[in-house]
């Protein structure tokens, strides 16, 4: 067993975590809450619903590929959440827009509560992925179905009356190409008026995944004419960031002097531009990330935005502990930022570094919120509980929000390098799906977490390990389905207990008994 690789035990309390959370009964939001009271801000539900999907999806199809009863449900809850009205009814406010994303605004506009037909990619993009890799991972056309995808909004106090929006995954899709086609193929607007690179990633990469199940091309046309707006407009500044946002009205950028946005940014991109994203990395990553002394940190944007102006002004190691000294030493006489709110750099950062391979620096930072940052384990389930101080007295890293620490850190730890670009590269199929031996019958509910989780084509052997989160004995059955005709031993700990053979039925089961210890089970055909 010790050749097929496994989760460890804080990989699984993520997992359990995203399970954890998204079981809740509606209307609870333990341990969400956000910096921002209206949900318009980036550590919003909408943000932490997404990343544990991705999350989910990423160790799903690199690390348990056979445990399919296992993610489906998360998943499908997950869907269920970000559906909520507490999720996107924020669009009804944002929707009026203002002189904060409109310089040249003077009155406000007419509301509109429907978060699909206009702008609020940083909501549609993410449903449209989060449904498309439902569909991808499980062959389940759910949400591909006419009226899938329901919004009731019905504020108790005030309207006349209840409106309900109804979508599906491509006709959702649809209104995002719309969108995109009216800003000249830049992408859709977030907030009124501005575009941002990176919220344009998700829908971008649903479509690859759409095409794939509808025979079409739609994410090559996109992309093309993408790439070629931005070749117009300048993705790149010319410190290595990407943009933060384009003005549609007035077409002009807003450069960028925090590397939260590039990260994420990259972190999803590396799908269908990763040459561009791993030359940018170094410039990108320059002043925001040091290594020193064997000491992994990321660093506050006014202490990395001097640390780069000194790297220009000196021919020296990037990594250098002078100075860093001396950036944090002219920092303290900067005015602080009056913007009450932070951005959860911290998950951007670690989302970006996994994707990218970048193992020094990711398990540096990792390290690091394990001695620093509080982590905490409840029911099983790891997080990073929110802190809202930017750093401590000595000028290190504390800001956590529940973004990075519910979603984000899970997520890094889950995902392999290239992992979205290999999910690009290789979608599952409804062939492949249709003739790949699973496992079912097994849910994260039942108390027990998930190791291992795949079919050994060579061997000839479907493979679970298992144990339970708290110690307590819990009773499973695996069904194993999908398997070919033959004689079956089923293999429980390295021993044989029982021997069959499948013929018109395709599936075998084993009731195993499972506590404190990992227990194997594997189904072989001899």
């Amino acid at each position: 067993m010790s050749k097929y690789a496994k989760l460890d035990a804080i990989q699984a309390g993520h997992l359990r975590h995203f399970h954890n959370l998204a079981s809740q009964i509606d209307g609870e939001w333990r341990h969400m809450g956000t910096q921002e009271p209206g949900q318009e801000w980036l550590d919003a539900y909408r943000y932490q619903i997404s990343c544990m999907a991705y999350g989910a999806s990423v160790a799903h199809y690199h690390h348990l590929p056979a445990l399919r009863s296992v993610f489906k449900p998360l998943v499908r809850r997950l869907i269920h959440k970000m559906l909520r009205r507490e999720v996107w009814g924020y669009w009804f406010n944002t929707s009026l827009a203002g002189d904060r994303t409109n310089p040249d605004r003077k009155v406000l506009r007419t509301p509109w509560a429907d978060p699909i037909v206009r702008e609020n990619i940083m909501y549609s993009g993410h449903l449209l992925l989060m449904t498309s890799l439902y569909a991808m991972l499980f062959n389940d056309n759910e949400f591909e179905k006419p009226d899938s995808l329901v919004f009731h909004w019905d504020p108790v106090f005030f309207g006349f009356g209840a409106e309900t929006y109804r979508y599906d995954n491509r006709t959702l899709q649809a209104a995002i190409l719309a969108e995109m086609e009216r800003n000249g193929w830049i992408g859709v607007c977030c907030e009124p008026n501005l575009v941002f690179i990176v919220c344009n990633q998700f829908p971008i990469i649903a479509m690859r995944y759409n095409d794939v199940r509808d025979g079409t091309n739609t994410s090559e046309v996109v992309l093309e004419k993408y790439k070629k707006a931005w070749a117009e407009k300048k993705m790149v500044s010319s410190n290595g960031l990407y943009i933060d946002w384009w003005f549609v009205e007035q077409d002009k950028p807003e450069s960028s002097t925090q590397v939260g946005f590039t990260a994420w940014a990259n972190a999803f991109m590396n799908t269908w531009n990763s040459d561009l994203v791993k030359s940018l990395y170094d410039k990108q990553s320059l002043g925001f990330i040091t290594v020193i002394g064997g000491q992994v940190r990321l660093h506050d944007p006014v202490v990395a935005g001097i640390y780069r102006d000194l790297m220009d002004a000196e021919s020296i190691s990037p990594h250098n502990a002078d100075v860093l000294a001396q950036a944090r030493r002219t920092s303290t006489s900067v005015a602080p930022n009056k913007f009450p709110y932070s951005q959860p750099t911290f998950g951007y950062v670690v989302q970006w570094l996994s994707e990218m391979g970048r193992t020094v620096e990711l398990q540096g930072l990792l390290d690091f919120a394990d001695a620093k940052l509080r982590p905490t384990w409840e029911n099983g389930g790891l997080y990073y509980p929110r802190n809202d101080a930017r750093h401590d007295d000595s000028g290190e890293w504390a800001h956590m929000d529940p973004f990075s620490g519910n979603a984000c850190i899970g997520y890094a730890r889950l995902n392999v390098t290239d992992g979205q670009k290999k999910m690009w590269d290789r979608p599952w199929t409804r062939d492949f799906l249709a003739a790949q031996p699973w496992i079912d019958n097994l849910d994260l509910s039942q108390g027990v977490n998930y190791l291992r989780g795949l079919w050994d084509r060579d061997e000839n052997a479907l493979i679970v390990t298992m144990k339970s989160w708290n110690g307590e004995e819990v009773t499973v059955e695996p069904i194993a389905r999908k398997l070919e005709r033959g004689t079956w031993v089923i293999y429980v700990n390295g021993e044989p207990v029982k021997c069959n053979t499948v013929g018109q039925s395709d599936s075998l089961s084993v009731a195993v008994t499972v506590g404190a210890e990992e227990v194997d089970v594997i189904f072989q055909r001899t």
